[in-house]
């Protein structure tokens, strides 16, 4: 799979009576892939796939499909517990998907071995390629991350824990086995505040949450950090990222919560986010849209 651009995380629109709200979820997509999206990850953190059914998965899933129409990748979630993820990635596959990115187990932790089955359970369970999520309850070592890269449908590894040293191993060790088509992303939360450092080990691609609520901010800090403008790549780290990461660290969730808050203020009617994740106060949206204000004065 080739991903050229920022790696689009969606939310899921919801209307008010809880239901998913598909059209404007189609929208959603179409606009962030004409924005120049690279890859488009549905159902996926972002997207609250804690929070979803594996038949609401499975149709984001095909919506999203239909909305990006070829243009991009896409590439569903499936993960939590393995009845759930072996259905979703059923789904998925059904829904047209072109591959997965396999989410932590639910709750437990495993051993090592424990994880490998995890994973192996879930690529067999359609023809998609896979890649691995290292965060949460599924944190995998240098040695796990080497048997994996021997199975060819294991095809990237995204970091969600910020352990340089541990991701800067796993890239040399996926490399020492031969894998010239092995990806590696920046999975943190808000990740351009990292990105500078996951640039230096070998893994030039990230998610960017910002890009669902501000394409144009995104893609401004993008076309910077691709060309080397570190002017201009850091006047919006300080500008924009920064104060949306402290104002995010005020409550749990809001890794999320943030975003689909910005989508409703440019006008998008994407609803709440489901328990039990929260909605910022309006305060804090007052704070969020000085926030976005201030990042597209820097454009």
């Amino acid at each position: 799979m080739d991903f050229n651009g920022i790696l689009f995380f969606p939310v899921t629109p919801f209307r008010p009576d809880g239901t998913v709200d598909p059209e404007l979820f189609a929208a959603h997509v179409a606009t962030g892939v004409d924005a120049g999206a690279g890859g488009v990850f549905p159902a996926c953190g972002t997207g609250e796939f804690h929070a979803l059914s594996a038949a609401e998965a499975i149709a984001v899933t095909r919506d999203a499909v239909a909305a990006v129409a070829g243009r991009v990748p896409v590439i569903a979630g499936a993960g939590g517990p393995l009845g759930h993820a072996l259905d979703v990635a059923r789904g998925a596959a059904d829904a047209g998907a072109d591959g997965l990115l396999v989410l932590p187990p639910y709750l437990v932790g495993g051993t090592q071995a424990g994880l490998i089955a995890y994973v192996e359970q879930i690529a067999a369970a359609s023809d998609l390629p896979v890649i691995v999520y290292h965060r949460g309850t599924a944190q995998y070592s240098i040695e796990t991350m080497r048997r994996l890269a021997e199975n060819p449908k294991v095809v990237g590894f995204k970091d969600g824990t910020g352990d340089i040293g541990t991701t800067q191993l796993i890239v040399r060790t996926v490399a020492e086995t031969g894998r010239d088509d092995f990806a590696f992303f920046n999975g943190l939360l808000t990740a351009e505040l990292t990105q500078g450092a996951y640039r230096g080990i070998g893994v030039p691609l990230y998610s960017s949450a910002a890009f669902a609520m501000a394409p144009d901010i995104a893609n401004g800090y993008y076309r910077a950090y691709a060309a080397g403008d570190e002017d201009a790549r850091l006047a919006l780290l300080d500008g924009f990222y920064r104060p949306l990461v402290a104002l995010r660290d005020e409550t749990p969730g809001f890794g999320v919560s943030l975003i689909k808050a910005g989508l409703r203020l440019s006008g998008l009617a994407v609803g709440s986010v489901r328990a039990p994740l929260v909605d910022p106060t309006p305060a804090q949206e007052a704070r969020l849209a000085e926030i976005l204000a201030a990042g597209r004065a820097l454009l």
